[in-house]
């Protein structure tokens, strides 16, 4: 099997795995896959995608088509026959989650991956786009994260089976490219937030947490509000609106095997954060830190040299993302997911 069995354009500019091919505008008619697309990430890019005028999009709840059901999922793609894919599917969550249900979030998401990537090999999807996390890095990587830090040190213990699960996602799409010459790419985005995020209070991650915690905070008139850890961790986030652009724009423009880092190129303290948001929802009472739990990774700040010369930088600041953030969670505060 190789690159053109699957499609694939064949051209002068070639990858550093012998991958020949040239980023360019997607065919907005052709049949587009967005696996999860009801997720923070995956409602995104949906939106972004209907924005740019794409006409074919594809999607499927956890009820149409359960991802860890192989055979349901290459019967997915030999019915659809989508021309570009991005899987944006995982089992996701905070610290609590992660180190509660390790088994699930190794076990689940590698076999949503396998099964997805598989079938996209099968029915010869041309451009597939995989999404990681940040937390693939080692714990003590050198700040700002590089790509080349993958697979360099040890992994932060509290996620490490989810980490182990999204670097196994990486391989894999790397692989796609080796053995069949396949354009594939993967991207790492930073912490994210936005709209259709999960606002579990002890099953979400930490940005959502918190805004959470200090709304109910003020509806009840509560006097304080108590988070986890020291407060001192810094953090880099950015708004699920500007990682959709960002999926497209490296859809459209980049092409290689190395993992490419998507985020702000800045950061803030976990301390910080609660600041902030404190003020967006408007509560006034006392915040304290539980310093018996754990703070996770010191440090999480994403090098984003990689997709600056791919021609993207964030456009939404995070006041503002917030902002808008806390809008949504009030206005569907009855109805979110978890």
């Amino acid at each position: 099997m190789n690159a053109a069995e699957h499609g694939t354009t064949a051209t002068t500019q070639t990858a550093e795995d012998g991958v020949e091919y040239t980023p360019g505008p997607l065919d907005r008619a052709a049949p587009f896959y967005v696996a999860g697309h009801r997720g923070l990430v995956g409602s995104a890019i949906w939106r972004r995608l209907e924005a740019g005028g794409f006409t074919n999009l594809i999607g499927r709840t956890h009820a149409e088509l359960e991802l860890t059901d192989r055979d349901a999922v290459f019967a997915h793609f030999a019915e659809t026959k989508p021309k570009y894919v991005v899987l944006a599917a995982a089992k996701v969550g905070g610290i609590m989650a992660n180190k509660t249900y390790p088994v699930d979030f190794l076990s689940d998401n590698v076999r949503v991956q396998a099964n997805v990537i598989d079938a996209a090999i099968e029915h010869g999807v041309e451009r597939f786009l995989f999404l990681g996390s940040s937390c693939i890095y080692p714990k003590y990587a050198e700040q700002p994260l590089r790509e080349d830090s993958l697979l360099t040190g040890y992994l932060e213990p509290t996620n490490d089976a989810y980490a182990i699960a999204k670097i196994a996602g990486i391989l894999h799409i790397q692989a796609a490219r080796r053995q069949y010459g396949l354009p594939w790419i993967s991207a790492m985005p930073t912490n994210l937030y936005g709209p259709n995020d999960n606002f579990h209070p002890t099953r979400s991650h930490v940005l959502p947490a918190l805004i959470r915690r200090y709304d109910e905070a003020v509806k009840a008139g509560a006097e304080t509000v108590t988070n986890w850890g020291t407060g001192s961790p810094r953090r880099e986030f950015l708004h699920s609106d500007d990682m959709a652009d960002a999926c497209l724009h490296l859809m459209e423009h980049y092409d290689g095997p190395s993992q490419v880092n998507v985020g702000s190129g800045s950061d803030v303290t976990i301390k910080e954060i609660a600041e902030t948001i404190a003020k967006v929802v408007g509560y006034e009472g006392e915040t304290e830190w539980d310093t018996t739990k754990p703070d996770g990774t010191p440090q999480k700040l994403l090098d984003v040299s990689k997709l600056a010369d791919a021609g993207w930088t964030s456009q939404i600041s995070l006041e503002e993302g917030m902002q808008r953030t806390v809008a949504w969670y009030r206005e569907n505060a009855e109805t979110l997911r978890g």
